[in-house]
């Protein structure tokens, strides 16, 4: 009987080489592009060169919106990661100290696709590429915002930033924490939740004093991917707007004396003989600061649509509105003989055409009228136009979410 011959190879040699084939055959089944790690001293891969584990959440198809994403790496560390959505656009992010995590900044909005590639290295020194996608489910119900001013426009230094949503918003403090506002100057300011006069949710942001002229001012609204909350909806887009602010212009409006001064920088340029609402009824004009919200020329005004019956049915010259209730100023000739001697009006500041075509080229939307009147309605409310400035700093402050 022939004998075969031992094999040369010593035993423990052997068994080395079992080992590192079977360390091997994890990185022989991974799919991700890669290069091989730093050999050791006799030329063989290092047997503590496992793959990295990656992690990305959320995963799958139809995921519920709203979260940041977030990719993980065990056995190894992140170099860098990259989220695009099907439009190209990427999720900024960054990779933790520790190389171990990355999360987005922003979170995942509905309806999307989303792809995610990661290179990874591994203990032992390999580069690798790890890709993965997932998609989002679509807002069953979408959120809108209507906001003012509007990008490029010059203000009054009472102007607001003011954000009025389609429907409610009950996420308050997620959303405020969205809203964020610069300025050239570092204005310090509040946001506070009121109802609006349409009766809708709105937030504005007054400064804790009127604005420095000259002031320059960006909101950015990063919304997109945000829940309002129940009945609410998701927001689908950001929204921004710049604006500066003009000179100092302060209207004040003496019911009592039947006078409108228009100050400017501290300067008194004119003063107007006016006629405000007729006192004992619901005709009476409002007090407090009202912002002129928009100059609107030549209007039908019919008393109909503020409660007041069939009293008026006119188109009047030069409107500025003050509140969305109906208090305006404008020319009111029918009203002449009362200019400067009583108050006869429906609730307008009543003034002569000439006084008020010179009025109208001087004021601009955001400038504060300062009307004081011991027989009036009553005080101009937040969300009666921008009646904010008729509250505290700290009752302001109050109506934050984030307070």
């Amino acid at each position: 009987m022939r004998v075969l011959p031992r094999s040369r190879v010593p035993a423990p040699a052997r068994v080395r080489a079992a080992v590192v084939a079977a360390l091997l055959l994890p990185l022989a089944a991974c799919s991700s592009s890669g290069s091989p790690g730093t050999p050791d001293a006799e030329g063989k891969p290092k047997a503590d060169d496992r793959p990295v584990t990656v992690t990305v959440t959320p995963a799958g198809e139809r995921v519920p919106a709203g979260k940041p994403v977030k990719v993980t790496a065990s056995g190894g560390r992140l170099t860098s990661v990259t989220v695009t959505d099907g439009e190209g656009h990427r999720l900024a992010g960054k990779v933790a100290a520790d190389g171990r995590s990355w999360v987005s900044d922003r979170k995942a909005v509905p309806g999307a696709a989303y792809a995610v590639t990661a290179a990874t290295r591994s203990e032992g020194g390999t580069a690798k590429s790890t890709r993965a996608s997932f998609t989002t489910a679509p807002a069953a119900k979408v959120n809108k915002v209507d906001w003012r001013p509007g990008t490029g426009s010059t203000v009054g230094v009472a102007q607001p930033i003011s954000l009025v949503f389609d429907n409610p918003v009950r996420n308050r403090a997620e959303v405020e924490k969205q809203l964020r506002i610069s300025t050239s100057d570092d204005t310090e300011g509040s946001w506070g939740w009121i109802r609006d006069w349409s009766g809708r949710d709105r937030v504005d942001w007054r400064p804790r004093e009127y604005w420095k002229p000259g002031t320059e001012v960006t909101l950015n609204a990063t919304l997109n991917g945000t829940d309002s909350g129940p009945a609410g909806g998701w927001f689908v887009r950001d929204y921004a707007t710049t604006f500066t602010v003009g000179a100092r212009q302060i209207v004040k409006v003496d019911l009592d004396r039947h006078r409108l001064t228009l100050e400017r920088d501290g300067e008194t340029v004119r003063r107007i003989p006016v006629s405000g609402g007729t006192p004992g009824g619901d005709k009476r004009s409002w007090r407090g600061t009202a912002v002129l919200m928009a100059k609107e020329g030549t209007i039908n005004m019919n008393s109909e649509t503020v409660g007041l019956g069939d009293a008026y049915d006119k188109m009047v010259d030069y409107s500025m509105r003050l509140t969305w209730s109906g208090m305006y100023a404008h020319a009111a000739p029918w009203n002449a003989r009362w200019f400067g001697n009583a108050n006869r009006s429906s609730g307008c500041i009543g003034m002569s055409d000439a006084n008020a075509a010179w009025f109208y080229g001087q004021v601009r939307p955001g400038d504060p009228f300062e009307i004081t009147g011991e027989d009036t309605k009553g005080v101009v409310d937040p969300g009666n136009g921008f009646g904010a400035w008729n509250l505290s700093w700290s009752e302001w402050g109050e109506k934050s979410a984030l307070r």
